[in-house]
């Protein structure tokens, strides 16, 4: 990724905090759960990553989890970093599956599909 400072550009991972700068704030509410009396619905979520993608990251996790000890500050960049690329990686899936159903006019059945990963997705982001 290309960051420009002071008219300078430099090559470097995506932050978290470049993912939120990149947002519109405005749009996003003050977080209220409003679900909290609820009893929590359980169903099988659809995997987010393939297997591949989730031991990968997993792998990774590992390595800067390990790197903790020898320099901190540098372990905490890289689990930024890294779940800035995940978050990225999640959004790209999720828009290039929902360009693939607009580009092919889906079928209900797909278009059912996508909806029920959306909202397994959705509930997890709220169940955090």
């Amino acid at each position: 990724m290309n960051i420009t400072l002071n008219g300078e550009t430099q090559q470097r991972s995506p932050t978290t905090a470049d993912l939120a700068a990149s947002a519109n704030s405005d749009v996003f509410p003050e977080v209220v759960d409003t679900n909290a009396d609820r009893p929590k619905r359980r169903e099988n979520l659809a995997p987010l990553f393939s297997e591949g993608a989730a031991g990968d990251f997993r792998a990774r996790w590992s390595i800067v989890q390990q790197g903790f000890v020898d320099d901190p500050k540098n372990a905490v960049r890289q689990g930024d970093e890294l779940v800035a690329q995940v978050i990225k990686s999640l959004a790209e899936t999720f828009a290039n599956q929902r360009a693939a159903l607009e580009g092919e006019q889906g079928s209900t059945e797909d278009l059912r599909l996508a909806l029920r990963r959306y909202r397994s997705f959705f509930d997890r982001l709220l169940s955090i």
